[in-house]
């Protein structure tokens, strides 16, 4: 056994109970880590239907595959369960340090089940097991909690914790780490708030075993000198310092960073991070705009966007922070004396723009503020964002008013009230509480016409990227088992159109870009390779920095003799699982559909999508095809022997209407 431990951690919370479990060396192999293997387990042991906040109710904690090795860029692990924000299945994934713990721990998953009658937090710490009294923590936040189990236990210990947000069961929290990494997305953090746990409390040093240390190590260290230049030199300074400036140009010329040479990129993120993006994706119509209404160089301009830019964080940057095993560390600690925060991470793109271009807002020292904040609930800054849009645009049209919102005048730009009811979100005060569940939920509540102003799939707030500027990203977002997932497989994502460029021996099928056909080979292709991609623990960004040699690492780390067409056919079963998971639950989300301003319906008259609308119904239906799938979605049966998926048949069965 090579690459992993062979066993996941169960703990069941009413029973207060510990238990180790096998898992064969076939399961890994086919569903390699991280939410591939989380499907897998999750959807053995989940009785289909069961209310995501019940006792009943099961998730866990998965580092992928190559998570807590020395393998660049791998430092991710994933949150899995059934959403309580969509009903679907659900997954929320993050960096920083956790997910190596996990492994450092002897373990290649950790399963949280049952219900404590009072606030626990769990420890494993040096191969000891406990289950402990929280009512000394329970109502801090992420950072104080993380500052309390580190007195209590000792510095070196690592800590996953939910924050207020959880605990007061908001369908949009997370779950949070190293002060400020969280794993956002999916509602997850409100299942473990929903069982009384508090936190994940955990120290090991177990080693991963390597099959082939030598080869991979040289890997690894090969890889890692190819980009060791991180730092700017004559040539480059210019070019970071114009970067942030040049999203007029790019809009004019339809130039795309996808032109920039892998080694140039590398640069760019380490020394800027993604808020780089913050200006440029105002202007070339990849942000979304006053609640996906509004145009970049006219709504929310250049003069405006230059106010959040990369360049003005960047001013605050103490010292670059990174993943675990990344050379690139796009990440960074900042000190903000303005607004008396001495220690803060650096707000991502997600976020800059969520509260930022969203909501008309160029007050940087608040989006400082909001990301803190969000930060320590352990909230999703991108639902919270959304739905406060949702809440200014209802408040525009008079549908709340200020007897809903306790005399709170909540408008485009107004960054007091904007703080003021990220605040109430969190707390569930007031109008707060009415939307701290998401927008979808919010407009169940409001009524009066309110939904149309909801931008959201099967309730899940729709990340910063519109996918009129990427049209596959409208299939992503409504179609994908985790809906409202900018962290999937999109053709059209300028992250995802370097693949071949990232993997040796990839090669999409000609002329895809133009022709509809081969794009839906290519976004099959793409749908396999991601999910093993991601199953293994790696970063997303990773596919815009140049050849990795990912099935060199993952063999030689396994043991295995895995080919580039193995990867992508796990990748499809892992996806397909995926699939009967959310169908086994009831969502057809075949049926589902976007907000018409998403697709552009009717189309914008002006602007970069002047006269643009997304067919993404029919990309879908024929996707499908390409899968083996009905055009419901439905995988054919044929599709799950192929795919030694046979166990969901008789699932799928008794859902088909």
């Amino acid at each position: 056994m090579s690459g992993y431990f062979g066993k996941i951690l169960w703990v069941d919370l009413s029973s207060n109970s510990f238990e180790d479990v096998k898992i064969p060396d076939k399961t890994y192999r086919q569903f390699i880590g991280g939410y591939g293997l989380g499907c897998r387990v999750l959807y053995d042991l989940m009785k289909p239907k069961l209310d995501p906040l019940s006792k009943d109710s099961i998730f866990g904690f998965f580092p992928g595959l190559l998570t807590g090795t020395a393998a660049p860029l791998t430092g991710r692990y994933m949150v899995c369960g059934k959403s309580p924000l969509t009903g679907t299945w659900g997954d929320a994934n993050a960096g920083g340090t956790f997910g190596p713990t996990i492994k450092n721990c002897g373990y290649d998953a950790i399963i949280i089940m049952g219900k404590a009658d009072n606030p626990q937090y769990i420890t494993i710490i040096d191969g000891e097991k406990e289950i402990l009294d929280a009512s000394e923590i329970w109502g801090l936040d992420i950072i104080e909690t993380e500052n309390k189990m580190k007195e209590k236990h000792g510095k070196f210990v690592k800590t996953a914790s939910i924050g207020k947000a959880g605990e007061n069961l908001s369908f949009i929290s997370g779950i949070a780490h190293d002060k400020g990494r969280i794993a956002a997305r999916s509602g997850l953090g409100a299942i473990m708030g929903s069982k009384n746990l508090k936190a994940l409390v955990l120290k090991g040093n177990e080693n991963i075993p390597i099959h082939d240390k030598d080869t991979f190590m040289n890997l690894v260290k090969k890889y890692n000198k190819k980009g060791s230049e991180q730092e700017p030199g004559a040539s480059t300074k210019p070019i970071l310092k114009a970067i942030a400036r040049i999203g007029n140009i790019m809009r004019m010329t339809g130039i795309s960073m996808e032109v920039a040479p892998s080694l140039l990129i590398r640069k760019i993120f380490h020394n800027l991070g993604t808020s780089v993006f913050n200006t440029i994706s105002a202007e070339i119509g990849d942000s979304p705009i006053r609640n996906w209404t509004g145009i970049g160089h006219t709504d929310f301009p250049s003069d405006k966007t230059k106010d959040i830019s990369t360049l003005e964080i960047n001013k605050y940057k103490v010292r670059n922070y990174g993943c675990f095993s990344c050379p690139i560390q796009c990440g960074a600690i900042l000190s903000i004396p303005e607004i008396g925060l001495e220690e803060t991470h650096i707000p991502e793109y997600e976020t800059c723009c969520s509260f930022g271009s969203l909501l008309l807002n160029n007050d940087l020292m608040s989006i400082f503020k909001i990301n803190e904040m969000c930060n320590r609930a352990a909230i999703d800054t991108i639902s919270t964002g959304a739905t406060i849009a949702f809440a200014i645009e209802c408040f525009e049209h008079g549908i709340l008013t200020t007897k809903d919102t306790d005399g709170l005048m909540i408008t485009w730009g107004n960054s007091d009230s904007i703080i003021e009811l990220v605040k109430r979100i969190i707390n569930r005060e007031g109008i707060g509480d009415i939307l701290a569940d998401g927008s979808k939920i919010a407009a169940e509540k409001i009524g009066k016409g309110s939904d149309k102003y909801v931008m959201a799939s099967l309730g899940q707030e729709l990340p910063m990227h519109d996918p009129k500027s990427a049209p596959s990203m409208a299939f992503s977002y409504a179609f994908d088992p985790k809906p409202g997932s900018h962290n999937t497989a999109s053709i059209d994502f300028d992250y995802f159109t370097t693949l071949d460029k990232f993997q040796k021996g990839f090669k999409y099928p000609k002329n895809y870009k133009k022709l509809n056909e081969q794009r839906q080979k290519a976004q099959k292709m793409l749908t396999g390779y991601h999910q093993t991609f991601s199953s293994a623990g790696m970063c997303i960004f990773s596919y815009r920095f140049g050849r990795y040699p990912f099935l060199e690492l993952v063999n030689s780390l396994t043991g295995w003799d895995m080919t580039l067409e193995e990867c992508i056919k796990t990748g499809l079963r892992i996806q397909t699982l995926r699939q009967a998971f959310t169908l086994r639950e009831g969502v057809e989300n075949s049926k589902n559909r976007l907000p018409g301003r998403i697709t552009g319906d009717p189309p914008f008259e002006k602007g970069p999508h002047e006269g643009v609308t997304i067919d993404y119904v029919d990309f879908f239906r024929a996707y499908c095809y390409e899968m083996g799938w009905t055009v419901d979605g439905y995988p054919f049966e044929d599709t799950l022997q192929d795919l030694d998926l046979e166990f969901v048949k008789k699932d799928l069965d008794s859902v088909k209407i």
